[in-house]
């Protein structure tokens, strides 16, 4: 029997498959690892199960009837769902990798894939949704400001919505302001699991936050540090 997912606690999850056997081993498994699973077959009743209902986390094939998982993704970021969403794929080219990172998704899995991959990636996205690594309650540089209670982002006091993994991002850097983070780094603490360098997903992140919190502000504040990574700082 798989360990549980989070320490005890029982996550909800939608999971929209199509293909009724894959659902079922995924479904199964994953209720045994403690989670409480819901199955859409499509991707249009999977966007109405999740208008509906209150999940922590979504599982989305990406090769769906209908509505297919990349699109069924960028809707949810669409209305402002910020909990975090796998992808699964039978495609694992860097073009559909990117592509679903690029529409809001937090992570993704290859198939066939060992489900003790799938319980580990959960484990990580979940972990940081719920910010056990939070060691304030508020984060802040400059006019920039995290609270880490409330999940939200402000900078002069205007508030800036961010998806999950911008949101982990950000974190991480308003925690080593003023130090230079690797792109390593960066895959390691807002990813928590091995990534392929070659699909830059680190700086599609870093621009996309740019575009959020830098763009319409002053001073900048994510400078690029050649050869190294970035670095948080106000001056």
């Amino acid at each position: 029997m798989p360990r549980e997912v989070n320490n005890g606690i029982s996550p909800n999850i939608l999971l929209v498959e199509d293909e009724p056997n894959i659902a079922n081993v995924i479904s199964k498994g994953l209720t045994e690892a403690g989670c409480t699973v819901s199955i859409a077959p499509d991707g249009n009743i999977g966007f109405q199960m999740a208008t509906d209902h209150n999940y922590d986390l979504y599982i989305l094939d990406i090769m769906l009837p209908g509505l297919n998982g990349i699109e069924l993704c960028k809707m949810l970021r669409k209305m402002n769902e910020s909990r975090p969403i796998l992808m699964l794929t039978a495609l694992g080219t860097t073009e559909n990798i990117v592509t679903s990172l690029e529409n809001g998704a937090d992570d993704y899995l290859v198939k066939p894939f060992k489900f003790a991959e799938l319980i580990a990636r959960i484990r990580a996205l979940l972990r940081r949704t719920n910010g056990t690594f939070s060691e304030e309650n508020k984060l802040k540089i400059a006019d920039l400001e995290m609270d880490i209670d409330a999940k939200t982002v402000s900078r002069n006091n205007k508030p800036i919505n961010l998806t999950s993994t911008e949101y982990r991002m950000l974190e991480h850097f308003l925690k080593n302001k003023k130090k230079v983070v690797s792109r390593m780094d960066l895959l390691e603490n807002v990813w928590g699991v091995d990534f392929n360098m070659a699909t830059n997903v680190v700086d599609v992140y870093v621009n996309y936050l740019r575009k959020k919190i830098d763009k319409d502000f002053e001073p900048k504040l994510i400078h690029t540090v050649i050869g190294m990574g970035y670095i948080l700082k106000d001056s």
